[in-house]
């Protein structure tokens, strides 16, 4: 019998922060081919798309080849380059939790691997998610910086009720970002890095608009969880992520708490827009949905 690691996960005792032990000897052969076979696709389509900062990291920290990486081991290589670690949970923590943890550098990550059957696109996130998606981009010590300065920032966020607009940048940066290098767009964020089709879309895929970050216009901007995106926004460097947070947003949310929200699809006037996309895969989702 096949057991789904998710279940295995789920009725594992919880610590107060939500962390489990990953009991790292429990994951079956079966599950480590899994993850090698995931990574080694991943691989394969990576390069010449995903930002050097990712691929830099990747190799540093050696995550792919050798089975599912104990979660404790590949901290400790990852708190001598940047001072994080990563701690294991059994499924997406509250949201007070999973700020107080990026702000004290401790990045939360599923310890469960998606079934076969969903194999290709899994919805929540998982290990391979988390692991090979994130973790790679924790190396980088301005994007790393970044992630904390988030973290420090989301409790203030709830206190104002304005984690909606928050909660947006995080998917459209650490997410599903991307940052513009000198021979194009490069990917960063973690929910393409671990998509192989959304690595070709985001990127080559005519469909998508491309825009200039723009911090007020990302936090009013809604998004898609169960596609790929309609818009993606581009930085120039992870240092113009980090000034954007190292100020305060009060002002910025008595703007947007008063803004319309934008569309997915939609462009707006003050938007620098980089490829105007034709929303040609969309459309025709639409139409053979009718």
């Amino acid at each position: 019998m096949v057991i789904n690691s998710k279940n295995r996960y789920a009725t594992a005792p919880k610590n107060a922060d939500y962390t489990i032990d990953q009991a790292w000897d429990t994951y079956s052969d079966v599950e480590h081919d899994r993850w090698n076979r995931l990574c080694e696709r991943q691989n394969k389509i990576l390069p010449g798309r995903a930002d050097e900062a990712f691929l830099k990291g990747l190799k540093a920290l050696k995550i792919t080849g050798d089975g599912i990486p104990d979660m404790e081991k590949l901290s400790d290589k990852l708190e001598v380059i940047t001072g994080w670690r990563i701690v294991p949970v059994a499924d997406l923590v509250p949201d007070d939790v999973f700020f107080d943890h990026l702000a004290n550098k401790r990045f939360p990550a599923g310890a469960f691997i998606r079934p076969e059957s969903e194999f290709d696109y899994i919805q929540e996130p998982d290990i391979f998610h988390d692991i090979y998606g994130h973790v790679p981009m924790l190396t980088d010590p301005v994007f790393s910086d970044f992630v904390q300065a988030y973290g420090q920032g989301g409790m203030r966020a709830l206190e104002l009720g304005q984690l909606h607009n928050l909660a947006r940048l995080y998917w459209y940066t650490v997410e599903f970002g991307l940052v513009k290098r000198e021979d194009g767009l490069r990917i960063y964020g973690a929910g393409i890095l671990s998509s192989p089709h959304e690595s070709v879309f985001c990127l080559e895929d005519p469909s998508p608009h491309r825009v200039e970050f723009d911090m007020e216009r990302l936090m009013c901007t809604d998004y898609i969880i169960d596609d790929f995106q309609k818009v993606y926004f581009t930085i120039d460097s992870y240092q113009q992520l980090l000034d954007q947070c190292y100020r305060d947003f009060g002002e910025i949310y008595k703007t947007v708490k008063a803004a319309p929200a934008i569309a997915p699809d939609e462009l707006i006037d003050l938007d620098n827009v980089i490829n105007k996309g034709t929303q040609t895969y969309f459309l025709n989702k639409l139409r053979n949905a009718s």
